[in-house]
């Protein structure tokens, strides 16, 4: 069993970050996995993967939210497209398929937030597994993701 990714808890450490974990019987998305723990599902922040001819980004949104990919594309001018799965799992090779912590700069990836997460006093995030999500305080995500861009980049499902 594998709790949280090792990327994600040496992040954390290394900006010294408390956090609690979430243990939730296994789900298979951010809705269900805010089911489970009792969370408010815009409480949690998701990672989507998109990519264009530069390479791969991540978008953090609010787990109620859908990604606004025109949106994204004409805020940063780039022709993003969704990642497909299975280029995605090589970038997270300590998380399994589906549970990708939102922490981009974790992996080396160039990551945008959307602005609706910054405003919350807690936030929720999968560990790098189906049946566990980590809790931090709102402040943290602002240290966790220091020098990201914000933009508006999702809408309520």
């Amino acid at each position: 069993m594998m709790s949280i990714s090792t990327t994600i808890k040496s992040y954390l450490t290394n900006h010294h970050v408390d956090y609690e974990l979430v243990s939730h019987p296994k789900t298979y998305s951010s809705h269900e996995s805010a089911q489970a723990s009792h969370i408010p599902d815009d409480h949690i922040a998701k990672a989507v993967i998109v990519e264009d001819n530069q390479g791969f980004a991540m978008v953090v949104i609010p787990g109620s939210d859908w990604l606004k990919l025109h949106a994204l594309q004409e805020e940063v001018g780039r022709d993003f497209r969704v990642a497909d799965e299975s280029s995605i799992i090589k970038l997270f090779n300590d998380c399994q398929p589906g549970a990708l912590p939102p922490l981009g700069p974790a992996y080396g990836l160039e990551t945008f937030v959307d602005e609706r997460l910054m405003t919350l006093a807690n936030v929720y995030f999968e560990a790098g597994d189906h049946e566990h999500l980590i809790h931090i305080q709102g402040e943290a995500l602002h240290k966790l993701l220091k020098g990201v861009r914000h933009g508006h980049f999702s809408h309520d499902s």
